[in-house]
């Protein structure tokens, strides 16, 4: 341990020295129920969490310094785990029969978090099982046996959990999927003795993954935003990790190109200075583990990704890390030295074009960076968005994508689309007779389109509208040359019926110099929309209260609503963005 920790074995002992004195919360009955009577979630979730980290520091500063001095805290927390009816979240329970956030005793539940829980416990158990035997076998064999009812039996028994995919019925499948089977997998190979029992539990864990990665697509974009990209690509890396160990190597898909554009995206995506392309629930914010994307760089020989990986150092040395995620915790130790010798690198081709997702990534000489996207609106973490674009200049967004609020039960329920971050009217698109997008398979891009050598993106945006919006065709096209970027709408109607609008979501500082003008200023970046003089501009301010929100913009942002008075069959619309001095 002292040769594997090097000279993160003392900061690990200090957060372990940190909970020594640490009081174990008891999640209440009314901290469950909490979820259904008010749709909050973090109630039953912060003192949970909370748990969950000091188990893992203790762990860790136990296996640094290696003299028992921890090991009385550690088995408190793993009793107050064992004492709980469940390790699934209130938000996540509702799968049981009942459909109620109370945990049934009899009907465990496996989520993100029963997983986590139960990865950090079944390496608790691993290495700690020897320390607990000393003080009372019952320690080990109690958390053995809450191990094999909570995790691997229901695993191996309950097919009825939808990220699974078993039974699949062409239902959506996202990061779910690979957290939930790298954590499983990873249980049975510290836990299970019987080879055939490891064997059967090995493949189901094949079976389904592979279910995930026949229904996202081969280009490798994460639909759910880079946000989730270290839940969905790179919890793909530790199942893949783990897989080919416990195969010895037999099993092991990492030359796949479809892996390795997987890896890349989080590198396309990162736009710098801690901004990213952000559609759907993803934040605007976010930088991604630089231990993470070294992994997946080194898995897959991508020398972008290593090289992305020391960028998002900026200049510091590694770090000791350190979460609930006992297995990304010591891989990250495995890889410290190798990325801290890397050469800190972020090169991005002019265009990224994901032709199955339908994302497009533009950029020019001179800073100006624009995302676009076709794509559909039942995607994972979905906003109704098709056609919707952001654009950057010198890496700060001036049209943004206002990212996701707290989440609440409404967030996943069925009024999700009641929430206004997740409406096409608070996106960049246009409102169709006065019709704005609607959720579904069905309402999608058509006819989308990368010319890459000229940097445009096309798509027809009219089937992502219901009936009612009575449209033809609606075709938004983006083009970026080294000074602008021009946007077109080109529409056909089946009857005109109200007047359109379209709108362009901002912060910073809003001006109106002019009719057909509008400047920007956005922390020292400053650009102008020219658009048609048939339409009144209008500037609607959004208060942002939830911290999620405004802990990215600030106390608000901005809609500018460009409204017409005529009604028109037919049109086209330009619209011109440039830097001004």
């Amino acid at each position: 341990w002292d040769r594997f920790l090097g000279t993160f074995k003392d900061e690990y002992i200090r957060r372990g020295e940190k909970r020594l004195n640490y009081q174990w919360q008891v999640v209440k009955a009314t901290d469950y129920l909490a979820f259904e009577r008010t749709g909050n979630r973090q109630i039953m979730e912060k003192p949970f969490g909370a748990n969950n980290g000091a188990i893992a520091d203790l762990l860790m500063a136990e296996l640094a310094e290696g003299k028992g001095r921890f090991v009385d805290q550690l088995i408190n927390g793993v009793f107050n785990a064992c004492e709980m009816t469940s390790w699934a979240l209130a938000a996540h329970i509702i799968v049981q029969p009942s459909h109620r956030a109370l945990p049934a005793y009899d009907y465990p539940v496996i989520d993100l978090t029963s997983g986590d829980l139960g990865g950090l416990l079944a390496w608790t158990y691993h290495f700690m099982r020897p320390s607990f035997d000393k003080v009372d076998p019952e320690i080990s064999r109690r958390l053995r046996h809450e191990l094999q009812t909570r995790i691997l039996d229901p695993y191996m028994n309950n097919d009825s959990f939808w990220w699974m995919g078993r039974n699949y019925n062409g239902r959506m499948l996202n990061n779910w999927n690979p957290w939930c089977n790298s954590n499983a997998l990873m249980c049975f190979m510290l836990l299970e003795d019987n080879r055939d029992t490891l064997a059967k539990a090995v493949h189901l864990t094949m079976e389904s993954v592979d279910k995930f990665l026949n229904y996202i697509k081969a280009d490798g974009a994460c639909e759910e935003g880079p946000s989730y990209w270290g839940h969905a690509a790179g919890k793909t890396l530790d199942y893949l990790e783990l897989l080919s160990d416990i195969t010895g190597d037999k099993v092991n898909i990492f030359n796949e190109p479809m892996i390795k554009n997987m890896g890349e995206y989080i590198s396309r995506s990162y736009i710098g200075n801690g901004w990213v392309v952000n559609f759907a629930d993803a934040s605007a914010r976010g930088e991604g583990n630089s231990y993470l994307i070294y992994r997946f760089g080194k898995a897959v020989n991508s020398e972008e990704m290593m090289h992305f990986a020391a960028y998002l150092l900026n200049g510091r040395k590694p770090y000791a890390t350190m979460g609930n995620d006992a297995f990304r915790s010591l891989q990250s130790l495995l890889c410290c030295n190798d990325l801290a010798k890397e050469t800190p690198k972020h090169d991005m081709p002019d265009v990224t074009w994901y032709p199955e997702t339908e994302f497009c990534y533009m950029k020019n000489k001179n800073g100006m960076f624009v995302a676009a996207k076709g794509g559909f609106n039942n995607e994972s973490h979905n906003h109704n968005d098709v056609g919707t674009f952001s654009l950057y200049v010198n890496t700060i967004p001036v049209i943004l994508d206002a990212g996701v609020g707290t989440y609440t039960k409404q967030t996943f329920g069925k009024d999700r689309y009641t929430i206004w971050t997740m409406q096409s009217n608070y996106h960049n698109l246009p409102m169709i007779n006065g019709i704005p997008q609607k959720y579904g398979q069905e309402y999608k891009a058509t006819n989308t389109i990368c010319n890459e050598k000229k940097r445009m993106f096309s798509t027809d945006i009219a089937a992502a509208y219901p009936s009612e919006a009575k449209v033809k065709s609606w075709i938004r096209s983006y083009t970026l040359d080294d000074r602008k970027l021009t946007i077109t709408d080109s529409y056909t109607l089946d009857e005109a019926v109200a007047p359109n609008q379209v709108n362009f979501m901002t912060w910073g500082n809003v001006t109106f110099p002019s009719l057909g003008k509008i400047q920007i200023e956005v922390k020292g970046q400053k650009v102008e929309l020219d658009y048609p003089t048939q339409f009144k501009a209008e500037l609607e301010t959004i208060q942002l209260d939830d911290p999620r929100l405004s802990n990215v913009w600030g106390k608000e942002i901005y809609r500018i609503t460009l409204k017409t008075e005529e009604k028109k069959a037919t049109g086209n619309y330009k619209f011109v963005i440039q830097q001004v001095k």
